[in-house]
Formats: C-alpha cells, structure tokens, sequence
C-alpha cells in the first residue's frame, strides 16, 4: 500500500472526524482526529492498515488542553496520530488491547501529564516515585520548574 492509498482510506473511513490530514514529507503522515472517534481510528490503523507497531506517544501541555500524539510504523511509513484532550477531562481510552506494546507508554503519559488511560491494567507510577503527590505533573505547565525542585527537595531532602 502506497501512501496516496494509506491517505485516501484514512480520509474515507474517518470522513469528517478528520481535523487535518498532512504528508509533510515522503513516508510520513500526521493526521489529527476528533477526541470521540480515537479507538475507531487505532483499531482501523491497526486492523485494516497493518500499523501495529506503536514508538512512543508524546504529549504536551498546550494550557488549556493535553495533546496526545501515537507514533505508528508499518512498512517504513510513519504515521502520527494526533488529538487533544480538555484538561479538566483527561480520559481517554487504553489501547492495550488493540496494541499491547502502549502498556509502558500509557502508563508514562500518565505519570507526566496526567492523563487517565480507561480500561489500561496498571496506572501505578511508571517514572516517578511512590511517594509523588498525587495530581501532580511535572510536564503540565501548573507547576514551574522551581516549584517542583522544591517539592522533591521538602520530600527527600
């Protein structure tokens, strides 16, 4: 499958829950969704394109919103699957059982930024200790830099 017909299929199965479908360079493809139709797109990605090898997910802070971008490979194409989520609502389901390798991943994400991965296996602490506060981030914008420090430094001295 080319890439011309990875694009074409993605657009006509997503329709108008596509947001933005981009090629910024060859063998690789960034495409944004709504929110509502993420599972529906991963298991099309997965199912019907071939892209079950997951990278990484990234995720960053934009202030109001958490954004959360899948990083896909099948076949040397690239795909980036992009959404955001509000931060006062932060769920969004696991992909565990579509791509069992986001086990890590989801629970990194998780540990970071914050965001509750409904239905993963284990949300514990991933990267960060046990004893870290609950509710909070180190990559959300809530805290600064100086103010985490201090926290670490009042916890374990």
């Amino acid at each position: 499958m080319d890439m011309g017909e990875i694009e074409e299929r993605l657009q006509h199965f997503l329709k108008e829950k596509v947001i933005e479908l981009k090629v910024p360079r060859e063998r690789r493809i960034f495409v944004r969704i709504k929110k509502e139709s993420f599972r529906e797109a991963v298991d099309y990605l997965v199912n019907q394109l071939g892209f079950r090898h997951l990278s990484t997910i990234t995720g960053v802070d934009l202030g109001k919103e958490i954004e959360l971008l899948y990083h896909l490979a099948h076949n040397g194409i690239e795909l980036s699957l992009g959404l955001s989520l509000p931060k006062d609502n932060t769920c969004i389901s696991t992909i565990t059982d579509l791509i069992p390798g986001a086990v890590l991943y989801e629970r990194e994400v998780h540990d970071l930024l914050g965001v509750k991965f409904e239905g993963h296996p284990d949300l514990s602490p991933l990267l960060l200790p046990e004893e870290w506060p609950k509710e909070v981030y180190p990559l959300r914008k809530e805290h600064t830099l100086d103010e985490l420090r201090e926290l670490m430094s009042k916890k374990w001295g």
